[in-house]
């Protein structure tokens, strides 16, 4: 049958032939992921690249010192995370805001830390941050005219920290309070809200669920603020609550497990953390 074709045409043939074998493959893919997703709450696979971005020698070696984590992390996760660091700082702009000048220092523990708490999700850009403004400390804020150590703006796509209090935030790893994850996670938190890939919809439905498991056990509730382990600013309102859980949980995560461990479930649950002993 093909004989009674011209070779342009069997070439448009083979084209469209190849194409729909593709959307067809795509389609199995994502059916295949979305039962995969249903029975075990997670993604299908987090990290696929076609080729790796890598770090000057000046921003591994700072990683390296400063960054606890990555070292905790084995050879092939580092080599994950050095690409989604290098990645993440190209997709971001850096501004200097009262005489700063954005240092690589900056540049390499502030991504750091947005890919950590993305390092279980198959999409790490956290797409409502387009540009990050860093202040020497705490700094006034239009939005409530009030000063902050720290805000994220997703009407500006913009997070805005104070570097004092970033760098205090790691300073001490196991007081449960850090601006950098805490204001991040308001980031993440937004941006599973607006974005609808399964990285997103396992956060937030991740969330809804813990949300739903609070409001029906008034017995965790009550042991959650009696503990004393979350400080009190947690219970403001949720998105509160979730920032300083995710604080405690990067910190001090066998404390959390230890004494809530359903909650722990949920929140290691929401970021797809299976590594670094969590």
């Amino acid at each position: 049958m093909l004989e009674n074709y011209s070779f342009g045409s069997k070439v448009i043939l083979a084209i469209l032939f190849a194409i729909l074998l593709f959307m067809i493959l795509r389609y199995v893919i994502k059916l295949v992921e979305i039962a995969y997703v249903i029975k075990h709450k997670k993604p299908l696979y987090t990290h696929f690249y076609f080729f790796k971005r890598k770090l000057s020698t000046s921003q591994k070696s700072i990683l390296k010192r400063k960054f606890s984590f990555y070292n905790r992390l084995p050879k092939a996760h580092k080599l994950y995370f050095e690409h989604r660091l290098a990645s993440f700082i190209k997709d971001k702009d850096f501004l200097g805001r009262q005489g700063v000048i954005v240092s690589e220092e900056m540049k390499v523990l502030i991504s750091a830390t947005a890919v950590m708490l993305t390092f279980g999700f198959r999409d790490f850009y956290i797409g409502l941050i387009s540009k990050i403004v860093i202040y020497p400390k705490e700094f006034y804020s239009k939005s409530n005219n009030a000063y902050h150590k720290g805000e994220f703006n997703p009407k500006f796509k913009a997070l805005v920290l104070s570097w004092e209090d970033f760098e205090k935030g790691y300073e001490n790893g196991n007081d449960n309070l850090n601006l950098g994850i805490h204001e991040i996670t308001h980031a993440i938190h937004l941006n599973s809200m607006k974005e609808r890939d399964v990285s997103s919809t396992i956060f937030s439905d991740s969330f809804k669920e813990l949300s739903e498991l609070l409001s029906r056990h008034e017995q965790i509730r009550e042991a959650l603020i009696s503990s004393e382990y979350f400080r009190r600013y947690a219970f403001t309102n949720q998105f509160e609550f979730l920032a300083v859980a995710i604080e405690s949980f990067i910190e001090t995560p066998q404390e959390f497990k230890s004494q809530f461990p359903v909650v722990y479930k949920k929140v290691k649950q929401m970021l797809n953390f299976d590594f670094a002993d969590y």
